[in-house]
């Protein structure tokens, strides 16, 4: 079966490639009309620029080529849209992150299994499933992690962090292509497919990083001005 994006696209289609599925445009504009009623609108606008940028632009077509804008898919919506989407609607009380996050770690890692993703890849309904729970669980993590206390948030963060760099290693130091849906595909793009791996590991490795680590200073920042409960 072929991928919700289409076929892997070559290097001089690529710009053509956009994504304009009317149900998805529809759900982008209903979810911007929502954002303007959320506490911080701004955020929520720009988690929904970040879900277009995923599933709109020729980013999505990219993914289907290569693993490494799949990787780069992914970060957008764990690391980039749910923190946004938990900032822009926070949690109502103070809780404890460990459950939540050890349930987002799970699906994260769920979706990297060879099987899973190549699935994933091959069935529209396989691949709404992966985005939904990987966005979900993500956004259930960030608001747990922004509303507990400070030593708790930031732990988890730390946690978040940690489990997101082994990942992203495993991936980088793996011996093998470990996944069938870019078998051929990465060729046009100048890529082997173990080197376009090896590049998915390290944007997971580094850039899936850097949001923990703005959330750890945020968190440490609230604390002191006296913003989060002790």
């Amino acid at each position: 079966m072929t991928s919700y994006c289409g076929l892997p696209p070559g290097p001089f289609e690529l710009g053509s490639r956009w994504n304009l599925d009317p149900l998805l445009l529809a759900a982008l504009g209903a979810a911007l009309l929502l954002a303007r009623r959320s506490r911080r609108p701004g955020l929520a606008m720009a988690a929904v620029g970040v879900l277009a940028l995923a599933f709109v632009s020729p980013l999505c077509a990219l993914s289907v080529a290569l693993f490494s804008a799949r990787a780069l898919h992914h970060l957008l919506l764990v690391t980039a849209a749910a923190p946004l989407i938990a900032l822009a609607w926070p949690a109502a009380r103070p809780g404890t992150p460990g459950l939540s996050l050890a349930v987002a770690t799970a699906v994260l890692w769920a979706w990297h299994l060879p099987a899973l993703y190549d699935a994933a890849l091959a069935n529209t309904g396989v691949y709404w499933l992966m985005q939904a729970t990987l966005l979900g669980s993500a956004v259930w993590s960030w608001r747990a992690v922004f509303a507990a206390p400070p030593l708790a948030g930031g732990l988890a963060a730390i946690l978040g962090m940690a489990q997101m760099g082994l990942l992203g290693a495993l991936l980088t130091f793996a011996a093998r292509p470990l996944y069938a849906a870019h078998f051929g595909t990465t060729e046009p793009w100048g890529l082997a497919q173990l080197a376009d791996q090896q590049l998915a590991g390290l944007l997971m490795w580094v850039a899936g990083i850097i949001p923990y680590a703005l959330a750890v200073a945020l968190i440490g920042r609230r604390a002191w001005r006296g913003g989060l409960p002790a």
